[in-house]
């Protein structure tokens, strides 16, 4: 394991430690405060297990849900007309030592690819038919090893677990606001209800700031385990980028949305993101870039020029 992807997992990390210890310390700030209250109390104790039970549900059930979105369809491995897609698969997967997981194609224009799944449905990798019509193999290999890292180091489940904690915040904030016995400290809890709702919004720039350290821990996973995979990526990156046309993306401006979903979190590259242009010139391009720190603040994903940077940086290393 590079020096870098140790940097990047521990930093990961990090984050999703810092986002549950704060997170369970407003929680426990809020049953401690109103724990003389009996009535609030059984009702957050009611309703926290089922906002549980249904985020579960959701990550459960929801690779059929993606499939209806997406229009995704199962390639078997006798279909000839995928047999480099399914080729491709299968070595990257040998080299990250997992099982390879089943294969989805999405009819769906615009190029991309994303890794989904669930203990129900078994683990997927879908590419949308505008990533086969505009990547070569060896891109299109690269773009699969950065799918097997989400897949290789759970990042559905870890997003999942993360995702919860804003989520029973939202919840216990939105019970207390609406709650008929505050009694006597009405206003000490209703200004509570107010932070809990206030901070379970801020907890998405923490889970944003987490999503793009597990996309870069990705990029590196095809970096070390394709070869060429860093060279590739890029041309890959840049070529999806420059295919998707203009939304609102340059290095000085972006389009603010922090409303992502799972799905969105694990594609290979922001479907909301694009800058048209050659991709070569795009690639030398975001080699040199100056690139504030906030870029990409309230993006799930590094801006491009970070994600391209660093990609050469371990190329300049030999990793």
């Amino acid at each position: 394991m590079s020096l870098m992807s140790i940097r990047i997992k521990l930093g990961s990390l990090a984050v999703g430690v810092a986002i549950f210890a704060i997170g369970f310390g407003i929680i426990y700030g809020i049953m401690y405060y109103i724990g003389f209250n009996i009535g609030v109390l059984a009702l957050l104790i009611i309703l926290a297990p089922i906002f549980i039970i249904m985020d579960i549900l959701q990550w459960l059930f929801g690779p059929y849900m993606i499939g209806a979105v997406y229009r995704t369809h199962r390639i078997t491995p006798d279909e000839p007309e995928y047999t480099m897609l399914n080729s491709i698969v299968s070595e990257v997967a040998k080299s990250n030592k997992i099982k390879t997981p089943d294969i989805y194609i999405a009819e769906v224009d615009i190029p991309n690819a994303f890794a989904y799944g669930s203990p129900i449905a078994g683990r997927r990798i879908a590419v949308t038919r505008g990533l086969l019509r505009i990547l070569d193999p060896e891109e299109i290999k690269a773009v699969i090893g950065h799918e097997m890292g989400h897949l290789r180091h759970r990042d559905v489940e870890m997003l999942l677990a993360v995702g919860l904690i804003p989520t029973l915040i939202f919840y216990f904030g939105y019970t207390l606001l609406f709650s008929d016995g505050r009694g006597r400290n009405a206003g000490g809890i209703l200004l509570l209800a107010i932070v809990a709702i206030v901070a379970s919004f801020l907890f998405r720039f923490l889970i944003l700031a987490f999503n793009r350290m597990r996309e870069s821990y990705a990029d590196i996973n095809s970096a070390l385990t394709v070869d060429g995979g860093a060279d590739k990526l890029q041309t890959a990156l840049a070529k999806i980028v420059s295919a998707t046309g203009h939304t609102g993306y340059s290095f000085r401006r972006r389009r603010k949305n922090t409303s992502s979903n799972l799905t969105e979190m694990l594609f290979f590259s922001n479907p909301d993101v694009s800058e048209a242009g050659d991709y070569r010139k795009l690639v030398e391009e975001w080699k040199t870039a100056k690139v504030s720190l906030f870029s990409d603040f309230f993006s799930d994903h590094p801006h491009p020029a970070k994600r391209i940077q660093r990609l050469e940086r371990m190329k300049d290393r030999k990793m």
